[in-house]
């Protein structure tokens, strides 16, 4: 496992993280999570990712048993705050008091006494970007969270926080976590080049665009029973979920059967040589999907095949895009 500094930090992470979106806690039991983790660490993996709202929590809860037998100083743990924990309007959000209830809220969870990275899961725009530096601020000095990101922030938020803290003498984000993948391409103009100049990390998610990378969907009509394609409610599958998008990914098999390689572990390698990429978080139900993703981290695939496969994804990618658009 390949282990790299999130943005300007001294924090060393695997270049492959290990996600709790939509798997631990609602689709995976607790039996198989544990396995899926305990491979992973096994495996070098030491960075784990999750969320106070996945699941309502109770990815937080599977992902803090599962680690508990494990050395703390092993592995980063990482979750998220802001998206809605109930009906009031305190309950989501980043003002002071939602991110102070729902850090302990988390600590509780993951059965913890500290957050290694600390991440505001989106920006909120009803509160002042200056509280939300400064209570992220105030729970580093308070040894309760060692460094704060952002996810899915735009680049001139991410640039606003930046220069807030710089203002104040306060601890900087050092990461951000958007959605990065061949077949979605949007930070590369944007959120990747900023952070990179500023300093943050950037670490993916679904960088197999909800499997569909993987290979394993070959027509919009047969979708293999128990995948996410047939369960999903069409949130997020349907932004890639099209017969063209399906071929462009077929006709890319040919390139990682030349390379030696599955499609997802080309997809994986892909998102990790990207400047400013720091890790991708991949999800898994299976000890074997951990060992597959994993591998993508110590990959030697050359340039030139790399080059080839952004290249035969980049008019599916722009379909995407335009898709994902048209739904927000």
């Amino acid at each position: 496992m390949r282990y790299r500094s999130l943005g300007r930090s001294g924090l060393q992470v695997s270049a492959v993280a290990l996600g709790s979106w939509l798997t631990y806690g609602a689709a995976v039991d607790m039996d198989a999570a544990k396995a899926c983790i305990r491979r992973a660490h096994d495996l070098g993996v030491n960075f784990f990712d999750t969320a106070n709202e996945y699941a309502h929590g109770r990815a937080e809860e599977v992902v803090g048993t599962a680690l508990a037998d494990l050395p703390r100083s092993s592995y980063v743990l990482a979750t998220k705050v802001c998206l809605p924990m109930g009906e009031w309007p305190t309950e989501r959000g980043l003002s002071r008091k939602h991110v102070f209830e729902e850090l302990h809220a988390s600590l509780r969870r993951l059965d913890t006494d500290y957050i290694d990275l600390y991440q505001c899961h989106r920006p909120d725009l009803r509160t002042p970007v200056a509280e939300t530096c400064a209570v992220m601020h105030d729970l580093v000095r308070a040894g309760k969270v060692l460094y704060w990101g952002v996810s899915e922030w735009a680049p001139e938020q991410i640039a606003d926080a930046v220069l807030v803290c710089r203002d104040h003498g306060w601890d900087p984000p050092i990461s951000n976590q958007p959605q990065y993948s061949l077949l979605y391409r949007r930070i590369e103009t944007g959120a990747l080049p900023v952070a990179r100049s500023l300093g943050l990390g950037t670490v993916v998610w679904s960088p197999l665009a909800m499997g569909v990378l993987s290979g394993k969907y070959r027509s919009v009509e047969d979708v293999p029973a128990g995948s996410r394609a047939a369960t999903d409610d069409g949130h997020f599958l349907n932004w890639y979920f099209r017969q063209s998008t399906l071929d462009a990914v077929a006709a890319l098999r040919p390139v990682a059967d030349e390379a030696g390689v599955s499609l997802a572990q080309l997809a994986l390698a892909w998102c990790l040589r990207a400047d400013g990429v720091t890790s991708v978080i991949a999800g898994a139900r299976t000890p074997e999907q951990v060992e597959g993703s994993v591998a993508a981290a110590d990959l030697k695939v050359p340039d030139d095949v790399l080059q080839q496969a952004g290249e035969r994804l980049r008019s599916a990618a722009s379909e995407t895009q335009l898709a994902k658009d048209g739904a927000s």
